[in-house]
């Protein structure tokens, strides 16, 4: 069975002119996109670990002093824009640019974002200008990168939610790196040179997506190129994917069921920016000393080189298999990995040389990432292996785990007294809620991207991919503007009871979602 369904995505690629050379089992270009997208989350997460903890950290030590309320107000709107504009840029892309071109371009802008906000040290609307480019460049960038992978896979191969989960892993490899390193820079040598140090990466996955992009055959091209190219195979496989105007309607009413659940899902989750990194900061014990310290240090070193060396091996394997056709994409990531494994040995080395140990609050959101890395090929084998069930039920489960894991953390926090400015909850439970966070995230993010592309009429995906990271804007803006309340409730009642909250919004949904899973199974019209 699954011997046929690989048949069916050699002969899928074939159709769009791309090379059929397999890395783990997957097409090559999976991971040029997995390469490219895992520099840009490096980007913006390294960025985004940085922001809150910058604008609310004393003027002194370089921040600019802002209230809570204050901090998680910018928050919101700039996290909630960061996810709203890639509806038009879905759109931009589906009918001038191209997927390619759009990916090209958002890269640059956020490159020259990150640079501007490197200089907020000269002038803070240098710092403003930087969210601003941010903002329009991941517009273009982030729905069109997603379209990409979906379209290396024909809809009924089964590892197209592998493909995703593994394209999933990426942005999490950068993610975890950009939180680490950026984080880690920006805290304890200067917040600019955090700022700058994810730019020089955002730089490094445009060139080696560039000199990739014809492992792609016409995947991506522009609109009217794309259609040119071997119009009549392209024609012969739009009329066999035919599809009866009721199922196309009963499919988007699912995916549009998918998208709102997602809204309770990462209003909850993204608080990790927000209100759990106050949390860190003024809430958690992060000075270890002694044999604590120490574990900390050796914990902390297999964290930094661990993933590291994970991402080497996958590069390694890519370039084994396109090296001679693509020279320029691995040695361009293969600089930018030396540049990495330098920094991770210095931070460790550094760490190690200090008495004393201080953790970074923005040590607490590479957890999630971590998570990710290693329970990720897990969680796909799962699906592809052992149990597969529907959309909604792996939706309902994500759901769940995310509220469980505030579960946790207001138990934690029903130490602190009311009101209460600052405190010292041990950081197990921060992590304890990161670990729950996560298994809920590899329930629902990677999935739904897939069931936006498996769901989607072709002709729609870039405005469905956007539409689905308009849903990711409008939580994110309600969890940045819940997180501002953070000081009222725990005065007005406690910390914990501002957690047990935000726990049972996603929870509601996700017994919603199990009771209308018949029916919304039945609306896919045998998609799985």
């Amino acid at each position: 069975m699954s011997q046929e369904k690989d048949t069916a995505l050699i002969e899928h690629l074939s159709k769009q002119g791309i090379d059929d050379k397999m890395v783990m089992g997957h097409p090559a270009g999976l991971f040029v996109l997995f390469f490219t997208e895992m520099w840009e989350r490096f980007s913006y997460y390294g960025m985004r670990a940085l922001l809150t903890v910058f604008l609310i950290t004393e003027i002194g030590k370089g921040g600019w002093e802002w209230t809570n309320a204050e901090a998680m107000q910018l928050y919101a709107w700039y996290t909630g824009l960061v996810y709203l504009t890639p509806l038009i840029g879905g759109m931009i892309a589906d009918k001038f640019t191209g997927f390619r071109k759009a990916i090209l371009l958002g890269a640059l802008i956020m490159t020259l974002g990150h640079a501007s906000m490197a200089l907020e040290v000269f002038s803070p609307y240098f710092f403003y200008a930087g969210l601003a480019f941010m903002i329009l460049g991941n517009g273009l960038f982030k729905p069109n990168i997603s379209s990409m992978v979906g379209n290396l896979y024909p809809d009924s191969s089964s590892k197209k939610d592998a493909g995703y989960t593994i394209f999933y892993m990426g942005i999490n490899a950068g993610a975890f790196l950009g939180m680490l390193l950026c984080g880690y820079i920006g805290e304890k040598v200067g917040w600019h040179w955090g700022f700058g140090l994810a730019g020089v990466f955002m730089l490094f996955g445009m060139l080696q997506f560039y000199f990739g992009q014809k492992i792609f055959g016409i995947i991506g091209e522009e609109p009217v190129k794309a259609d040119a190219v071997d119009n009549q195979k392209i024609e012969e496989d739009v009329q066999e994917k035919e599809t009866a105007a009721h199922i196309v309607r009963d499919r988007l009413i699912v995916v549009g069921v998918l998208m709102v659940a997602s809204i309770f899902f990462f209003f909850a989750f993204e608080q990790a920016g927000g209100s759990m990194t106050v949390f860190a900061k003024n809430y958690t014990q992060r000075v270890l000393e002694g044999s604590t310290g120490t574990i900390f240090k050796w914990i902390d070193a297999i964290l930094t080189i661990f993933p590291i060396l994970i991402v080497t091996w996958v590069l390694f394997g890519l370039g084994k298999k396109i090296y001679k056709n693509y020279p320029s994409t691995i040695i361009f990531t293969g600089i930018s990995f030396a540049i990495i494994w330098v920094l991770g040995g210095w931070k460790v080395y550094k760490e190690f040389s200090l008495e004393q140990t201080e953790v970074t609050v923005s040590w607490f959101q590479i957890l999630n990432s971590f998570f990710i890395i290693t329970l990720a090929s897990s969680f796909s084998k799962l699906w592809e292996k052992v149990w597969n069930p529907s959309g909604p039920v792996k939706f309902a489960m994500g759901l769940t785990l995310v509220g469980v894991g505030f579960v946790v953390l207001s138990l934690g926090a029903s130490s602190i007294p009311q009101g209460a400015a600052t405190a010292s909850v041990s950081m197990l439970w921060l992590v304890g809620a990161y670990f729950f966070h996560t298994m809920g995230e590899l329930c629902l993010s990677p999935v739904g991207l897939s069931y936006v592309s498996k769901l989607s009429p072709k002709r729609l995906a870039g405005l469905l991919f956007g539409l689905w990271f308009t849903a990711s804007a409008i939580a994110n803006f309600i969890a940045g503007m819940t997180g501002s309340y953070i000081d009222k409730i725990s005065t007005m009642y406690s910390m914990s009871t501002f957690f047990l909250i935000i726990a049972a919004i996603p929870i509601f949904a996700a017994v919603l979602l199990l009771v209308f899973n018949p029916k919304l199974k039945k609306m896919m019209h045998g998609i799985n």
